[in-house]
């Protein structure tokens, strides 16, 4: 039995999830901690998406405030479980993104797994995008092994949909290599949009979305996007998808309430994923679906409504808590990584081959 602690915060910026799991012959999740992420960091963090003044050393001393809170919920998870930082084998550290610009042959995580392991006392895996996208790789999403991994043992055609910032999928077929890519935006412009209209940081249960209309011609707009024709190996990310493109479009077209904006990104989220699983594996039998948009009851219900032929439910169905699978694939890479077990999937991110992913800080 290995005990690993998977830390992640995705680009949703609102707080950092991390997982604790047993890796047997089976992956296990043993206890969760929640550390909501405090609004300076947030801030700072979506300041660093984009280029500005003095950003490298910014980026240094933001990073170790966001080492210092990741430190801070890991030793409450542990005192939580009455566990000793040697108790665990190893951290894995997703760190936050902040740029990630494949075609440019970089990504980059911030989040100084040195200071994390010197803060906790324990072995911290992390970036562990860089290596595929050495490869030639999208280095994202890296996601669909583990969800391999964790559902691949079920029968029939299914398919595993991450709907956090940005939505992505993994396709499960028997005898057939994993597949995935990223759909397109998942909850990042309907943040942003209810954030500037609203000063909400989200649109709980997609209430506001519900309350308004789809503009069509917004939606054919926002679906004209160059992304949204491109087949996969794709990944995506903030560069191409922020409230200044949402606006661009915006500017060039009659005054929309502003409800009916939100209905249509909605809509926008709804479409890309629907069309994108109907391209790639049209016969899906389940989508379990995981992240903040599983709580989305009004996305969820557009998904089963234009899917009618396929069962549409949370990881739950499945025993596993949505809010926390990927905290889970970060500690199980961590795994991977130790274990010199090959993580990436080159039919999902389109790497030259099978890569080990992961830098090591030993404690």
């Amino acid at each position: 039995m290995a005990l690993y602690i998977g830390v992640m915060s995705g680009t949703s910026l609102d707080g950092l999830d991390i997982a604790l799991i047993e890796q047997n012959t089976a992956i296990k999740l043993i206890a969760t901690h929640y550390i909501p992420m405090p609004e300076s960091l947030r801030t700072e963090l979506l300041g660093l998406c984009a280029s500005g003044p003095d950003e490298i050393a910014r980026a240094a001393i933001t990073q170790q405030h966001w080492v210092k809170l990741a430190a801070q919920g890991i030793h409450a998870l542990l005192e939580q479980q009455k566990l000793k930082p040697q108790d665990i084998r190893a951290i894995g550290s997703h760190g936050q993104t902040i740029r990630h610009e494949p075609a440019r042959g970089f990504t980059v995580q911030i989040g100084n797994p040195a200071l994390l392991t010197e803060l906790t006392g324990i072995t911290v895996v992390s970036d562990f995008r860089s290596r595929d996208v050495a490869a030639g790789g999208q280095g994202a999403p890296l996601v669909p092994a583990f969800h391999e991994a964790l559902f691949g043992e079920h029968t029939g055609n299914r398919a595993v949909l991450n709907v956090g910032g940005f939505s992505n999928l993994s396709l499960i077929e028997a005898d057939k290599p994993v597949a995935g890519f990223d759909c397109g935006p998942g909850n990042v412009l309907l943040d942003a949009w209810i954030h500037q209209q609203r000063g909400e940081n989200f649109d709980r249960s997609g209430q506001w979305a519900a309350s308004g209309q789809v503009e069509p011609v917004l939606l054919k707009a926002l679906l004209s996007d160059p992304f949204f024709l491109a087949q996969g190996p794709k990944s995506t990310g903030r560069e191409v998808f922020n409230l200044g493109w949402l606006e661009h479009h915006l500017g060039r077209l009659p005054a929309f309430a502003a409800q009916d904006v939100q209905a249509t990104l909605l809509e926008l989220t709804a479409q890309t994923i629907v069309e994108s699983l109907q391209t790639a594996q049209s016969r899906t039998e389940t989508l379990l679906v995981c992240g903040g948009g599983a709580h989305n009851a009004t996305l969820m219900s557009r998904l089963a409504t234009l899917l009618p032929t396929t069962h549409v439910s949370s990881t739950a169905l499945y025993g596993v808590d949505p809010d926390w699978v990927e905290a889970m694939a970060f500690a199980w890479l961590a795994h991977c990584c130790l274990e010199g077990i090959a993580a990436n999937r080159p039919s999902v991110t389109g790497a030259r081959g099978l890569r080990i992913l992961g830098a090591i800080y030993p404690a």
